[in-house]
């Protein structure tokens, strides 16, 4: 307990020591989230009316996130897990390229330079994004246009709301927490989003090619997957705003899915219920109910900001089979964030999280995953966020041979990020 506690103030010492980096960003593009703390709590990009487009525009961004991880874990003992330390983590990083191409048109490109599971850069995906036809001609369909935006690419599909909050590998800056949801709904697929935005309204239908990995191999599961969302976010008064949104993921058949596996970045909590000599598994702490070939999935987010007090909340049901099961099987969700914000600009925050995933498990167990977080966050600049966690996970229903048998980790996280 004395070298966690001695480690801890360390942490702290070192990550405080960024300080010394600040930037203030001036490099706004039309129709962007922005990737400090202005974007927080943004969902889709904003709809811009007014356009500052004066010739092709590079903006080159990226982020930086490192934890300090100082967890334990336990199971029933049936099988020996690995004996965890307090250290800190592989530093990871991101570069964006954003790129105004014309009036109303833009592009976004993200590769991960570091992360836990590829230590080696490689390319998440990237999109074309359009909202006015003005390079067609001008003023083309300009009334529908005000409320239109299409994009095009292979691009982190839009499924639920939790993806707009989640650590994107460093891109940590919009996440009140260390860690993303036990069952963390995330993929990059080639596709198509259409959206209407108007008056509060959010409407949105898309399609995707349902493939992670890209192939041109003919075989019997080219199925695709249809995305819709339809919602409402509204800044009711100065003081209060209301959002709610239901979203829908449906493939009918897909040589295999990556919904709840697409992140190959890798999860915060290293290492946790991982076997004794094993190799790393950069999904640690995750549940996956491996649907495969088949899945239909809905989340329905309600997110409510009275003044610095905000609530997130998810309810996901999900349900699937591969094709060598006879019957579906489900997995549903339920997490709650209650985030309080408050000081200069709201740079400080405290909250909780209540997390728990019930499911039909491939195995042939009923099983249940429960993880409660408590969290405080310091902004020191925009574009500079220190975040400490602690975080308790338990697992159910496991078989008695099941290294996740009586599994249960818990302990303190702390991150500091940047993001410009």
């Amino acid at each position: 307990m004395k070298s966690i506690f001695r480690n801890s103030v360390l942490a702290v010492m070192l990550i405080g020591g960024l300080n010394s980096y600040a930037q203030k960003n001036h490099r706004s593009l039309d129709n962007y989230r922005e990737p400090d703390k202005n974007g927080v709590n943004v969902f889709e990009s904003p709809k811009d009316t007014i356009s500052t487009f004066d010739g092709i525009r590079v903006r080159v961004g990226g982020s930086f996130a490192l934890q300090f991880q100082a967890l334990d874990h336990e199971n029933s003992g049936a099988v020996a897990l690995d004996e965890l330390g307090s250290n800190f983590n592989l530093a990871t990083a991101n570069l964006d390229l954003d790129v105004a191409l014309a009036d109303g048109v833009r592009m976004h490109l993200r590769t991960y330079l570091s992360s836990r599971h590829h230590p080696e850069p490689y390319v998440k995906g990237g999109y074309f994004q359009i909202d006015k036809l003005d390079f067609i001609k001008e003023g083309l369909l300009e009334d529908l246009m005000k409320h239109t935006t299409i994009r095009i690419g292979h691009m982190e599909n839009n499924y639920g709301d939790a993806h707009f909050r989640r650590s994107d590998n460093a891109q940590a800056i919009y996440n009140p927490f260390v860690g993303n949801l036990i069952m963390d709904a995330f993929t990059t697929e080639v596709g198509a989003e259409l959206y209407y935005r108007n008056s509060g309204f959010i409407g949105m239908v898309g399609f995707s090619n349902g493939k992670l990995n890209q192939s041109t191999v003919k075989n019997d599961a080219n199925g695709a997957s249809f995305l819709a969302k339809l919602g409402y976010d509204k800044q009711v008064t100065d003081d209060l705003r209301l959002r709610l949104t239901g979203s829908l993921y449906n493939t009918g058949s897909v040589a295999s899915s990556y919904l709840y596996s697409a992140d190959r970045t890798g999860a915060r909590y290293y290492h946790v219920m991982q076997e004794e000599g094993a190799d790393d598994n950069f999904r640690s702490g995750r549940y996956n109910p491996n649907f495969g070939n088949k899945v239909t999935a809905y989340m329905i987010n309600p997110f409510v900001k009275y003044r610095g007090l905000e609530f997130f909340g998810t309810v996901e049901v999900a349900n699937g089979r591969r094709n060598s099961e006879a019957e579906r099987r489900s997995a549903n969700q339920y997490a709650g964030e209650l985030i309080y914000r408050f000081g200069r600009n709201e740079n400080f925050y405290v909250g909780g999280r209540y997390n728990m995933v019930d499911a039909e498990d491939r195995s042939g167990d009923d099983v249940e995953i429960s993880r409660f977080n408590l969290a405080a966050g310091w902004f020191m600049t925009n574009n500079i966020l220190v975040k400490a966690e602690y975080v308790n996970q338990t697992y159910d229903g496991y078989a008695t041979d099941s290294i996740l048998h009586d599994g249960q980790f818990d302990g303190l996280m702390m991150e500091a990020v940047i993001s410009f």
